[in-house]
């Protein structure tokens, strides 16, 4: 296969145009130097790699621009880019673009750009690691065509990595006229010390002799006499910085040092997460690449496990250092206020009991520990001690221990990972286009280990990964995708792993044997050379391989554009470990024929992740405004700076921005409106108005009001407004109230009541065994996914859940099993006694080792329930004495109010002049009583009118006379339900309902006592009052 590259996207020219504009006014020049000539006949001739005399010796790059011409050009692509203006001039130039957007491409045709319009011939491309060394070098490999078709007067560039070795290559850098470009890594720039350290082994005579590997800094045979350095300086080399918040602060703060060494014209500086924005001149970030559909979009497959609190259960989230108060955030299995088991989040210090903190002895004699919250950015060096019996367990950031089984989390998502591969596969193939799949593992050994004679052998997620493949490819869904494969085979030939490989003697013989590394080691060179050396294979048919496990140190060297799904077993790197694995999978698809194809409908990356899609956006959100410094819904002073004006002033109507100045006074407008705080957050207000069409603008602004509302619209976001109904005062009918019919019905209805119980023990064990019998099965714990979309905006990231949640069973081993007594009792405030009887008379005993959290928690709770029916069952009411009552004048003094929204309006017959209602059913019954003839009066009763019962106070619904006949008064307290029967009810609502009904029974006396029912209607209600 072979790529191919898109030239006119708008985006990368507008970032080339950036850089090259800043040199506006600048002539076509070179500069030329000496360079010592080797003799003919030299011994060394032979050694000089690649080296170019020519007449005038070296040639480099030449500025004839003033500071201030730059400093001019500078604002003007600022302001055209709209960008904040630059405080102060230097060297360094910004470039700001998302992960998957072309940065390599841009800075790459940047280099010809310069070179066709300045006529400057020699770079440096600076990096800080091996694998973006080779990825640059891989495309400077695949992109010659492309340039040169382009730019056919930059025919015979050259490029090369910079090798210690090879110094002959730096020679040739310097005194070629073709374009140079050199690629280099950080480190070898000063990793074995500068010129100091070589002065000083050259003034020693000792070290003089011994051979030195700070080599750039030393006069060598392969330079011609030269110090590479030198070299490198008198070319005024243009740096090109990919990822210079990782060069600048590498090598021990040294990276920054090391590029000022190399005496460039200037520093460009190409990021997605700049840590220092000098001179920032194009930005392209997070949200302007996800809202332009420049990368694929986001969803997120999120597992978390429920029902898993059979053991102790702590995960480390972040510690903290705050005035000198050292504390750790944790995530633990906390039981709550009401008894239930919770996953939960607590901050701890060193020696707080978890017992104490999570109230279950569970957690008996674990303590917290030494809490270290490391130096600086490393988090590296921050864990929790954890003290349990008889040992210790150090956790780093992100680590957890108790969980579930090990491995069970692992299988599930490996599955779930091929189903959505399989998913995707089919609807994406017919389109030619490969899909991969990429797994980030924590341990190579997990994949990949050797038997005794070193031959290899499957690990514990290669095995997993074959069974679970096999599985999904016997699913009808997926039949026409293996129809006549040899599935054994098959398993074996779609998943690989890239690993960095050791030399080890085995058994008499040599072999390779992969292994764990941080990314950065020598050993790694190999596997980063592998990874885009088979970049194109990987996309093509022809080759099986479809998912491919790597270690979590290489991340950095995928970015390969056809991965669709990312697993990320590690969890080590959890400060960035979501925009680090979303990067990695970002880039726009290719089609078989190395065409880009574009488009939400075939571009989507699948994060297969074990926190909940609410949590992953949230903290997604998190990273990626720490990690560039964008500030969701917030607007900034420069905000407006790039809208277009028509300029006046017989300029000929020129179309201008309107400038950093009137983007302020536009800032401060909204400010003092109260749309934005002084901190330029977005208030509800500047929502409301977007909403409606009632922004404010200064008359100056109002022929921009379009651009302007465009552009708070994309910063304030999608417009989440409740119906701002003003809230009423309802006040009472006079009339209602004073009539002698309302006192009739209030008099039947207002004495106050007080109740005792009393029950039977007997019956209640046998109702607890019943109930406890009834009880909803015990499941095992059980892992939930969940999916959503991740959309991406000026406001936040905003996660929207999709369909494919599931549920699936996990096992777990090992666990410990409580008091069961003991926890029920504390739950139950019954005997020991009474709890082992319900517990060996039920059938339910053997469920408990199934789930033991789960079954304590279901039989406290149907214990519990059979309590309160009992204490319902046997409620006696008993009527105060005369001076215990609701007085009539309390609808007048205790206010009413409710929204418009939730009103019956204007009604005749109620005591209010509306009716406040709560659901369609109680709307419904207000209009039906109004409008029969047989109600007299009625009342909505308020929240003050309670009923005391031994499950919490009770306020029921409505008081109504009906006139029989058109004489006879009959007086009711109803209840209005959707549904009629008791089962249909919750427990507590029905108790108290049971509770009501004997309330208002005490306080039948006299002539036509007041009749409780529950109806659903009124039409019900006259039924039952044509029956009396």
């Amino acid at each position: 296969m072979k790529l191919h590259f898109e030239s006119d996207l708008p985006y990368q020219a507008a970032a080339i145009k950036a850089v090259c504009d800043l040199f506006k006014g600048q002539e076509v020049c070179r500069s030329e130097f000496t360079v010592t000539t080797q003799a003919v006949n030299s011994t060394v001739q032979d050694s000089l790699e690649g080296m170019q005399e020519t007449d005038q010796g070296g040639i480099g790059n030449r500025l004839t621009l003033l500071d201030d011409e730059i400093a001019d050009n500078l604002a003007d692509v600022q302001l055209r880019n709209g960008l904040p203006p630059s405080a102060k001039l230097s060297g360094d130039f910004t470039v700001e673009m998302e992960t998957g957007t072309g940065k390599t491409y841009v800075y790459l045709r940047s280099v010809f750009e310069l070179n066709r319009r300045y006529g400057f011939t020699k770079f440096v491309v600076v990096v800080p690691s091996v694998a973006i060394k080779e990825g640059v070098n891989k495309t400077l490999e695949i992109t010659r065509e492309h340039f040169e078709t382009l730019y056919p007067g930059a025919k015979g560039y050259e490029f090369f990595q910079y090798d210690s070795d090879k110094l002959g290559q730096v020679r040739n850098f310097a005194t070629s006229p073709n374009i140079q470009i050199m690629v280099i890594t950080v480190g070898a720039i000063n990793k074995f010390g500068d010129e100091a350290a070589a002065a000083a082994e050259e003034s020693d005579e000792s070290k003089r002799r011994e051979k030195s590997k700070n080599k750039m800094y030393r006069t060598s045979e392969k330079t011609g006499g030269e110090r590479p350095i030198d070299l490198i300086r008198n070319t005024r080399p243009i740096l090109i910085v990919d990822e210079p918040q990782s060069v600048d602060g590498g090598m021990d703060g040294k990276g920054k040092q090391a590029l000022e060494r190399m005496a460039p014209l200037c520093t460009l500086r190409y990021s997605a997460t700049h840590a220092d924005k000098h001179n920032m001149v194009y930005r392209l970030d997070a949200v302007d690449a996800y809202e332009q559909k420049l990368v694929k979009q986001i969803e997120v497959a999120a597992a978390t496990v429920q029902g898993s609190s059979n053991k102790p259960y702590v995960k480390l989230l972040a510690v903290s250092n705050k005035k000198g108060m050292i504390t750790a955030s944790i995530e633990v299995d906390r039981e709550n206020a009401a008894g239930a088991v919770r996953r939960d989040t607590i901050t701890v210090q060193d020696g707080f009991d978890l017992e104490q903190e999570t109230r279950r002895p569970l957690y008996a004699n674990i303590l917290v520990g030494e809490i270290r919250t490391g130096s600086g950015k490393k988090t590296g060096d921050q864990f929790m001690e954890l003290k349990i019996p008889g040992d210790q367990k150090y956790l780093r950031v992100g680590e957890a221990w108790g969980d579930v089984e090990e491995g069970a989390v692992q299988r599930e998502m490996i599955r779930r990972t091929v189903k959505e591969h399989l998913d995707k596969e089919k609807r994406l193939r017919p389109l030619n286009i490969k899909v991969l799949s990429l797994f980030f593992i924590d341990e190579v050994a997990k994949y990949r280990q050797y038997d005794e004679q070193g031959n290899p052998v499957k690990g514990i997620y290669a095995r997993m990964f074959e069974e679970e493949y096999k599985r999904w490819a016997k699913h009808p869904d997926y039949h026409s995708l293996f129809d006549e494969i040899d599935l054994t085979a098959a398993a074996e030939e779609v998943h690989n792993g890239y690993f960095s490989i050791d030399k080890k003697k085995v058994g008499g013989k040599v072999v390779e044997m992969v292994k764990d590394t941080s990314g950065t080691t020598a050993a790694d060179d190999d596997t980063y050379n592998l990874i885009m050396r088979d970049k194109e294979k990987l996309l093509s048919f022809d080759s099986p391989l479809k998912f491919i496990f790597s270690h979590s140190a290489l991340k950095e060297g995928w970015d390969n554009p056809n991965v669709f799904q990312i697993c990320n077993f590690s969890t080590r790197d959890t400060e960035r470990w979501r925009r680090q694995t979303i990067g990695r999978g970002l880039r726009l698809c290719v089609n078989q024929s190395g065409e880009r194809v574009r488009g939400f409908e075939v571009n989507t990356l699948t994060v297969i992740a074990t926190e909940s899609y609410e949590q992953f956006a949230e903290n997604l959100q998190t990273d990626i405004e720490k990690e560039t410094g964008i500030r969701f819904g917030v607007v900034q002073e420069h905000e407006f700076a790039g809208i277009a004006v028509e300029q006046e002033n017989g300029k000929n109507g020129a179309i201008v921005p309107i400038g950093f100045e009137s983007s302020k006074l536009l800032w401060a407008h909204l400010n003092a409106q109260g749309y934005i705080s002084a901190s330029g957050k977005v208030q509800d207000a500047l929502k409301t108005a977007l909403k409606d069409g009632s922004l404010l603008l200064p008359e100056a602004f109002e022929a921009q009001r379009p651009q302007i509302t465009a552009v708070l619209k994309k910063l304030a976001g999608k417009l989440e407004i409740k119906n701002a109904d003003e809230r009423r005062s309802v006040p009472v009918r006079k009339s209602v109230l004073i009539s002698p019919e309302f006192k009739a019905l209030w008099d039947r209805i207002k004495h106050k009541t007080t109740y005792r119980v009393q029950f039977d023990n007997q019956k209640l064990i046998e109702r607890c065994i019943e109930a406890l019998n009834d009880a909803p099965p015990i499941s095992k714990a059980r892992l939930q996914w969940r999916k959503a979309g991740m959309a991406i905006g000026k406001a936040g990231v905003e996660a929207t859940e999709k369909a494919g949640a599931d549920l699936v069973t996990l096992n777990e081993s090992d666990i410990e099993l409580p008091d069961v007594l003991t926890e029920l009792q504390d739950r139950t405030q019954l005997t020991r006694k009474t709890i082992a009887h319900i517990l060996t008379e039920s059938t339910r005993l053997n469920d408990f080792k199934r789930n033991p959290q789960q079954f304590i928690e279901i039989a406290a709770d149907a214990i519990n329930r059979c309590k309160r029916l009992a204490l319902v069952d046997g409620i006696k009411y008993q009527r105060l004495g005369d001076e215990h009552y609701y007085a009539q004048e309390l609808f007048e003094t205790e206010e009413l109010t409710g929204y418009l929204k939730n009103l019956v309006e204007n009604t005749e017959k109620s005591v209010y002049q509306h009716v406040v209602y709560d659901s369609t059913i109680e709307r419904d019954f207000a209009d039906a009583l109004e409008k029969n003839d047989a109600i007299k009066v009625y009342a909505k009763l308020p929240g003050w009118f309670k009923v005391p019962t031994p499950l919490g106070s009770y306020n029921p619904d409505w008081a109504v006379l009906v006139a029989r006949d058109g004489q006879e008064h009959l007086y009711f307290v109803v209840e209005t339900k959707s549904s009629m029967f008791s089962d249909d009810l919750r427990d507590v609502e029905n108790g108290k309902i049971h509770c009501g009904q004997a309330h208002f029974q005490a306080l039948a006396c006299g002539e036509h006592p007041v009749i409780y029912d529950k109806f659903k209607d009124v039409d019900g209600l006259l039924s039952k009052a044509d029956r009396l």
